[in-house]
């Protein structure tokens, strides 16, 4: 068994006060977002999506956050996905973007509605032809015999849609998240860790320091 005690480091980049914080949490999600972004971190856009099923059957997986703004964080998927399965049975999910250099992390929980027609048709057209026609030909989540399988039914969408705009299926398309919790995590030094929470009460924000 390897020993992890060698891997061990002091947190010790930056501390948070409550007085530096913004009174909303998407606006300091933008701030500390520019900042991650600005520190060159790969996929600074990547975050861990957690839903669960009508049991309580919990499944994590990595997915690309593709818009965010005041009401919330948005991304795109397949809607017959294990995820847009689970989201149809409990449409409440949480998200976390870990960002290493930085010592941060930012946990998200909330409520979850699909995106617009006209949002997820806009994203999609910004996405390369090749990703769009990856979207239209991969059966998202389901079993297939063989990588060549899936390669055969790509190559048959591209040579089905040379001549003809590629339009998003109805089987893809976007999800947001409404946030009612939002928490950013400062490493500290000791594992005396900075941790405020936002929690949405009754319409308003409301900000406290939690104990690491």
């Amino acid at each position: 068994m390897q020993s992890f005690i060698a891997t061990r480091r002091e947190y010790n980049r930056k501390k948070l006060s409550e007085t530096e914080m913004c009174t909303h949490p998407m606006d300091q999600f933008n701030i500390w977002f520019e900042e991650a972004l600005a520190y060159d971190i790969v996929e600074a856009n990547a975050m861990a999506l957690a839903t669960s099923n009508q049991s309580g059957q919990p499944s994590v997986r990595m997915v690309l956050l593709k818009n965010y703004d005041s009401q919330g964080f948005a991304f795109y998927t397949n809607y017959g996905s294990r995820k847009a399965k689970d989201l149809e049975q409990n449409p409440n999910a949480s998200l976390m973007f870990w960002w290493g250099p930085l010592e941060r992390q930012i946990r998200v929980e909330g409520k979850v509605e699909k995106t617009s027609d006209s949002e997820s048709d806009k994203y999609f057209s910004t996405r390369t032809k090749m990703s769009r026609l990856a979207a239209i030909a991969s059966p998202q989540s389901q079993i297939i015999r063989e990588r060549k399988e899936l390669l055969d039914h790509f190559e048959k969408v591209c040579q089905e849609h040379k001549e003809k705009s590629i339009v998003r299926p109805k089987s893809w398309g976007g999800y947001r998240i409404f946030p009612s919790m939002v928490e950013f995590w400062q490493g500290g030094e000791h594992r005396l860790h900075d941790r405020i929470r936002y929690q949405l009460t009754e319409g308003s924000w409301h900000l406290d320091r939690l104990a690491p």
